[in-house]
């Protein structure tokens, strides 16, 4: 078994756990780029809840699966904090830990696709050239019309990213392993602007009627700008994330502790 060792870290720290592991007898190795990530069994992730983001969507086209050590803040979707090396070794160990696998979104915009595992967010321009107003945020679900969201911007959320951005808007939480998506306007403007849970099945499609361009994120990594010719289409991506795991039943022990 080969181990990467994926770190937004002090290069000491992340050389400490290669000891570590090849102390124990386990091939090991630092991860120098994204590439390297697919020469890997599985991936340990040195850093907060951002370095988890960006490490799994690569891990994910390479169906490697990686667990979090917590160097970060709040660190939710990390598995250990710094002090549980020992417990991290055996987990990594354990060909037959329990595996949850976290559903993404196949974001395409302009011909460009993206991978995400948190959100998709569309937020109004905000600039001294651009007017300070609401967008309508026009909506349809496998071609239907479902609605406009008036509103700042719209979340749409991963059952992962229903504890991040979404649930500080005022959206659902939704364990790792259900399949749905979460819709969730960003400082609604009208009352019937409220949250929506979609099947995971649906295609989704967003755009704009008039006003000034939305600007679309991708877990936080700017993607490009939806004007009123540009459409946004969203699916379930059939790629999933799988994150190693010391026990499937803890989310929500995980949710109260981070949270509290």
């Amino acid at each position: 078994m080969q181990i990467g060792i994926y770190y937004n870290v002090a290069q000491e720290t992340a050389e400490e756990y290669l000891s570590l592991l090849q102390a124990r007898g386990i091939g090991a190795k630092l991860i120098a780029s994204d590439d390297d990530i697919c020469e890997c069994d599985r991936l340990i992730v040195l850093g907060g809840d951002g370095t988890m983001l960006h490490a799994a969507k690569r891990a994910a086209q390479c169906d490697v699966p990686l667990v979090g050590v917590n160097y970060g803040r709040l660190g939710f979707l990390t598995e250990f904090e710094r002090d549980e090396r020992d417990a991290l070794a055996a987990l990594i160990l354990d060909e037959a830990c329990p595996v949850v696998e976290r559903s993404m979104l196949e974001i395409c915009l302009n011909g460009n696709t993206s991978l995400c595992l948190n959100e998709l967010t569309l937020l109004r321009e905000v600039s001294p050239g651009h007017a300070n107003r609401v967008q309508s945020i026009a909506v349809r679900m496998n071609g239907e019309k479902t609605g406009d969201f008036v509103a700042d911007g719209l979340i749409v959320a991963t059952p992962t990213g229903s504890t991040a951005y979404s649930l500080s808007a005022g959206g659902s939480i939704a364990t790792p392993d259900c399949n749905v998506f979460l819709l969730t306007p960003v400082c609604a403007f009208s009352l019937k602007s409220r949250p929506v849970i979609c099947a995971d099945s649906a295609v989704l499609t967003f755009g704009i009627s008039e006003g000034d361009s939305l600007m679309a994120y991708g877990d936080g990594v700017f993607l490009g700008k939806v004007g009123v010719e540009d459409k946004i289409t969203v699916t379930k991506a059939t790629r999933v994330a799988r994150f190693l795991t010391r026990d499937r039943r803890s989310f929500f022990a995980r949710l109260t502790k981070k949270i509290n």
